[in-house]
């Protein structure tokens, strides 16, 4: 259960930083030793470290995050490898992402991160954060 609350923390701090339009600490929780690859909604996949920063650069500065939350969270925990699924909500919206995320040094760092249309929707917010 404990690398499954390191898991669902790591994932926090990166809708914060998703949130927040802080570019240095979504720079921070992206992995650096593991390739890395991103997917943002109606978009093709970004490859490199280099290409997904540069994707999150131009979102984090384009002032369309107020209001958007992470919800209904699922940590997946497989030795040095784990991942979240969840809900990203803004207003009535929801996307349904993946984030993939791995070991380095002990921290939990993302190496994959999608993002997708969905018409499901969360669950109510008592259940908002599980482990499984």
């Amino acid at each position: 259960m404990h690398m499954h609350s390191e898991l669902l923390f790591a994932n926090d701090i990166f809708y914060a930083a998703f949130v927040t339009g802080d570019f240095r600490a979504m720079d921070a929780i992206w992995a650096v030793r593991h390739p890395v690859s991103c997917i943002h909604p109606g978009a093709g996949t970004l490859e490199g470290r280099e290409e997904v920063m540069e994707s999150w650069a131009h979102i984090l500065t384009s002032g369309d995050t107020e209001g958007f939350h992470c919800m209904d969270a699922r940590a997946h925990v497989c030795g040095e490898t784990g991942w979240i699924t969840c809900f990203e909500v803004l207003g009535e919206g929801a996307l349904i992402a993946t984030n993939i995320f791995v070991l380095e040094n002990g921290d939990w760092k993302i190496a994959h991160h999608q993002a997708a249309a969905t018409k499901a929707r969360p669950e109510e917010p008592e259940s908002a954060s599980k482990a499984n």
